[in-house]
C-alpha cells in the first residue's frame, strides 16, 4: 500500500477516535470519573499525533487532505464492487481494475475523497 495512503488512514482513524471521545455520553463521563481518565488530555494527544502524521505527508497530499477533510468526516474511503463508499458513485473500471490499485493515490472524480480499493 502507498505510504501516503497508509498515513492518511492513520490520521483519519485518530481524528475519528477524537470525535468519538468528544461525543461521550453521561455514562462515559461516569466511567471517566471511575477510572480517573482525562478525556481532554486523551483528545489532545490524539489530535497531536494526527498533526504529527499530517506533517509527514507530501505537501500536495496534505493540502488536498485538509481541503477534503474540512467538508467531510471521512476523507479516505474504500471502493467496494466499483463503488466509492463516500458518495456511492461508480468509479471508472480502469481505476478499480488496476493490478496494484493501492500503490498510487487515487481519488473519486465525484466527491474528491481519497480511495483505497478492497479486493
Amino acid at each position: 500500500m502507498n505510504p501516503q495512503l497508509t498515513l492518511l488512514l492513520e490520521i483519519q482513524d485518530l481524528r475519528a477516535q477524537a470525535r468519538e471521545l468528544r461525543s461521550e455520553s453521561q455514562a462515559g463521563r461516569m466511567e471517566q470519573e471511575h477510572f480517573e481518565l482525562d478525556l481532554d488530555e486523551a483528545m489532545a494527544q490524539l489530535e497531536e499525533k494526527a498533526t504529527e502524521l499530517e506533517e509527514e505527508l507530501e505537501a500536495r497530499v496534505r493540502r488536498r487532505f485538509r481541503r477534503v477533510a474540512s467538508s467531510v468526516d471521512r476523507a479516505v474511503v474504500p471502493v467496494l464492487k466499483g463503488v466509492c463508499y463516500g458518495c456511492l458513485t461508480a468509479i471508472p473500471t480502469a481505476t478499480a481494475g488496476e493490478e496494484s490499485p493501492n500503490e498510487t493515490l487515487q481519488s473519486c472524480e465525484n466527491c474528491g475523497r481519497f480511495l483505497y480499493i478492497l479486493p
